[in-house]
């Protein structure tokens, strides 16, 4: 694991305990990160798992909220200003059982660092909508197992 990876991490898991420990419970761990996409993958255990033997809907919600956050956390950090964001909605369509890791891809980094743009040069707050894919590389490679669209509301000073 690369050192900035490393950092990351460990920057997630404190994040994740002392704020939301929900997340540092889930286990998530950053796989990628760069300026235009973020992955995470959030383990198949006792922890996340419901009484089908699959991803618990809860933990796919926090997956979710989780890479699209950390995106935006990220970008904000990068550019050095303060970014409060919050998620207004989410809608998610389950298209297959998550039988074992999940993956979480977030590719919206020029998106929001256009909301950024549009947030500072405005001064308002900017609502778009952002996708993240989860899928299952165990057991079905890059297939979709999860689409979800959250609607990001950034404002950035």
């Amino acid at each position: 694991m690369d050192l900035q990876r490393l950092k990351a991490n460990l920057g997630l898991r404190l994040f994740a305990w002392r704020y939301i420990p929900l997340i540092g419970f889930c286990g998530p761990v950053i796989e990628q990160m760069d300026e235009r996409a973020l992955r995470i993958r959030m383990p198949l255990g006792w922890r996340t798992r419901n009484h089908l033997g699959s991803m618990y809907f809860g933990a796919l919600a926090t997956g979710a909220d989780l890479v699209g956050g950390l995106l935006v956390m990220e970008k904000g950090r990068a550019r050095g200003k303060k970014v409060h964001f919050a998620f207004k909605d989410v809608q998610g369509d389950f298209l297959k059982r998550p039988e074992g890791d999940v993956q979480f891809d977030c590719a919206a980094g020029a998106s929001i660092d256009a909301m950024i743009d549009a947030s500072l040069a405005s001064g308002q707050r900017i609502n778009r909508p952002i996708e993240v894919v989860a899928s299952c590389p165990s057991l079905s490679g890059d297939e979709p197992v999860a689409r979800f669209v959250l609607t990001l509301s950034i404002k950035a000073s």
